[in-house]
């Protein structure tokens, strides 16, 4: 969609919004001196609630990365906990199959570390789409937003430090 397809859809927003049809921020209809300062005022807050939304579906899409990778961690507790031999009954979709415990346990650790870099990943770009939403509102940069978790070598090396 152009400029011009976008335009015509903010004017039509403006219009709807006019009428009562479209519910919009108390102060967002105050006077404009023109059409297009309140097409630019409706353009605005679309792109703050499409981005608002776009974090929202990410923050969920979150939460289900984590309950699955919790279900897998149960998963692996159990398969600890049992008996040590013969096969196991796995569920794939709506079915169960016998497979053999250290298969499965190879999947499941497999399907634990590609959820665990989904999320990282997923944290990744939240962060980028928080700053970018508070840039569009306004506001400043969080702070401390940033911060990385110290690696091992990191923490030996302050340990040495505060040995001595």
């Amino acid at each position: 969609m152009g400029v011009n397809g976008m335009l015509t859809q903010v004017k039509f927003c403006y219009k709807m919004a006019a009428r009562g049809r479209l519910q919009l921020p108390v102060d967002f209809l105050a006077p404009c001196s023109s059409m297009d300062e309140g097409a630019q005022r409706i353009l605005q807050y679309l792109t703050e609630v499409v981005a608002a939304e776009d974090i929202l579906s990410d923050k969920q899409q979150l939460v289900d990365l984590d309950s699955r990778r919790n279900r897998n961690r149960e998963a692996l507790s159990a398969l600890r906990n049992g008996s040590s031999e013969g096969n196991v009954k796995v569920c794939f979709g709506n079915m169960f199959i016998k497979f053999p415990q250290e298969s499965t346990r190879s999947m499941i650790l497999k399907d634990h570390e590609q959820l665990d870099k989904e999320i990282s990943d997923l944290c990744k770009r939240l962060k980028g789409k928080v700053n970018r939403l508070n840039d569009l509102q306004g506001k400043p940069e969080l702070r401390g937003y940033n911060l990385s978790p110290l690696s091992s070598d990191e923490i030996k090396a302050i340990n040495s430090l505060l040995k001595k």
